[in-house]
């Protein structure tokens, strides 16, 4: 199961915070078992928000259609050119 992003964290959680206190304040319930099943159910739809966040897609490099650049053909030296010996030194 691949990790949440950082957009999918800050939904979930700002939805959480602001579903229960918006909850808490239209249901203007005191009573415990109240609180309980307003604090599950903001979290149930704070996990929901947060899991049907859009996911970042996986980017994946195709090379264009039909678009070639032409090359410049490679001089290539041989391989003994610019190799000679140093002349005046001898071998130890």
């Amino acid at each position: 199961m691949p990790r949440p992003t950082a957009a999918q964290l800050v939904y979930g959680s700002c939805t959480v915070i602001f579903s229960t206190l918006a909850m808490l304040l239209l249901s203007r319930t005191s009573s415990g078992p109240g609180v309980v099943v307003i604090a599950v159910s903001a979290l149930a739809l704070g996990l929901l928000v947060a899991m049907t966040a859009p996911l970042p897609k996986a980017r994946t490099v195709r090379p264009a259609a039909g678009r070639t650049t032409p090359r410049a053909p490679v001089r290539r030296e041989p391989v003994s050119a610019g190799m000679e010996p140093a002349r005046g030194r001898t071998a130890s």
